[in-house]
């Protein structure tokens, strides 16, 4: 057999299970083979003690016949207390003594095995040596019985061995067609992932009926297919959109160059580096989107501490300027264990998206719930229907009423955001507002610390933090 070859799971189970069977039936059999024995010895024994309650009371009382009747013994011999055959079985007529042996004085009875016994032909034989005391000395009663093995007789042995022959293989060939039955399925669900492709992710494994395990297996696999087709699609759909995304501004970069090579003398060169300058900052605001989503879906770890997320809130919107008035409702205490800097992109990026569509007004609440905190950006704009409340989340997903008001932006920052909320085990949604549309970040509370405090101790930033 190669090195390399490993029998089969169904193979190593079936000899697996059919080895126990083999010891324990093997046990089962000795067990059965000692009481057969022991059941033969003392069947045996009652042979002998038979014959002696027949033969000693002919010794005692008379008259003792020369030929005696064998009955269930191999042989019978008596002899007198001057060493002479007075009585035998007719086999043992005329032949000197079968034994010389006799028990010793406090003794009555004594047993030897002999092969064969003298006059007697047959192999080896128990020899029981009685002592009958008479008048003129004692005298000795002789019988013979074959010897009794260990294991009964040579039917009980093969008998034994017959049934565990078969028992084991009757449990091997069970075990081996109920593992082919349960191991089917599997083979199938095998064999259906092993032919799944990109190209054709919509087939399924085979779910069972009859084995519930592997039933709740090939759900689960269908599942994942399930999760991985989606993925699939999903990102199938992300690398158009990027692709289509990147183009545009590398197409329309490209044209601008060309007609100025083509025209350098009637060419706006300042003017065209401008417009050229606003493509290339286009293209360095997708790049970093996408390296910002590449991080997230690779769950790059955070630096977390405890923060203040109302002060956190209130510096990032004191250091900004905006076309529009912000009402700041912003509680204290409310702290959060987070990345600073992620979720400051968190309320960068509402804030962008807020001041786009908003009328003339964005209002920023923090508040606390519970064991929750909650960040709300909300705008007096025209507000974002229901149905596309989940879809402005989707990477470069854009409705039209963005794209008319900011042809520039990348559509991942609202993708973004969720994806850092997510990461901080909090979520990101839309809430129903009387105008304009109501983002909603909530994050788990922990417990305040003097760390929690962006501005530290002193209330003045720290010098790392004012060099940003």
């Amino acid at each position: 057999m190669p090195a390399w070859y490993r029998p089969s799971f169904r193979a190593r189970r079936t000899a697996g299970t059919g080895a126990f069977a083999a010891l324990l039936c093997i046990g089962v059999s000795l067990l059965f083979l000692l009481f057969a024995g022991n059941k033969e010895a003392d069947g045996a024994q009652t042979r002998v003690t038979s014959a002696w309650d027949r033969v000693v009371p002919l010794i005692r009382e008379g008259p003792l016949p020369p030929v005696l009747t064998q009955g269930r013994v191999e042989a019978i011999q008596v002899v007198d207390s001057q060493g002479r055959v007075v009585a035998a079985t007719r086999q043992l007529v005329g032949k000197p003594r079968m034994a010389t042996f006799h028990s010793d004085k406090g003794q009555v009875r004594s047993t030897q095995v002999l092969c064969p016994p003298a006059g007697l032909t047959g192999g080896c034989m128990t020899v029981v040596a009685y002592k009958v005391y008479q008048p003129d000395g004692f005298w000795v009663l002789y019988i013979a019985v074959p010897v009794v093995l260990w294991y009964g007789t040579t039917t009980a042995l093969l008998l034994a061995i017959g049934v565990s022959v078969l028992v084991t293989v009757m449990i091997s060939a069970w075990v081996f067609r109920d593992l082919t039955k349960a191991m089917a399925p599997v083979n199938a669900i095998r064999a259906e992932l092993a032919e799944i492709t990109a190209t054709d992710l919509d087939r399924r494994v085979p779910v069972p009926k009859k084995y519930e395990e592997i039933k709740f297996l090939a759900e689960t696999v269908n599942d994942t297919l399930d999760r991985l087709e989606g993925a699939y699609q999903q990102l199938r759909q992300f690398t158009s959109d990027a692709s289509h995304d990147l183009r545009s501004p590398i197409t329309a970069m490209r044209a601008q160059l060309e007609e100025a090579l083509m025209y350098p003398n009637h060419t706006d060169w300042p003017k065209m580096t401008a417009a050229v300058l606003v493509g290339v900052e286009r293209l360095q605001a997708i790049v970093t989107d996408l390296l910002t989503l590449a991080r997230l879906d690779a769950r790059a770890p955070f630096s977390r501490k405890p923060t203040d997320l109302g002060r956190l809130v209130g510096e990032e919107l004191g250091r900004r300027t905006y076309r529009i008035e912000i009402v700041k409702n912003l509680r204290q205490d409310v702290s959060i264990n987070c990345d600073r800097l992620r979720i400051t992109r968190v309320l960068v990026n509402l804030l962008d998206n807020a001041e786009r569509h908003a009328g003339s007004q964005v209002t920023v609440n923090v508040r606390a719930e519970n064991s929750t905190a909650i960040l709300e950006v909300v705008d007096d704009g025209a507000g974002i229907a229901p149905e596309h409340r989940e879809m402005v989340f989707d990477r470069f997903t854009r409705l039209d009423a963005s794209r008319d008001r900011d042809a520039g932006g990348t559509g991942l920052g609202l993708a973004i955001a969720r994806e850092i909320a997510e990461a901080h085990e909090g979520t990101l949604t839309i809430q129903d507002s009387e105008r304009g549309a109501r983002f909603v970040l909530r994050l788990p509370r922990c417990a305040p610390s003097p760390a929690a405090d962006p501005r530290g101790p002193t209330g003045a930033l720290p010098k790392a933090r004012r060099a940003d």
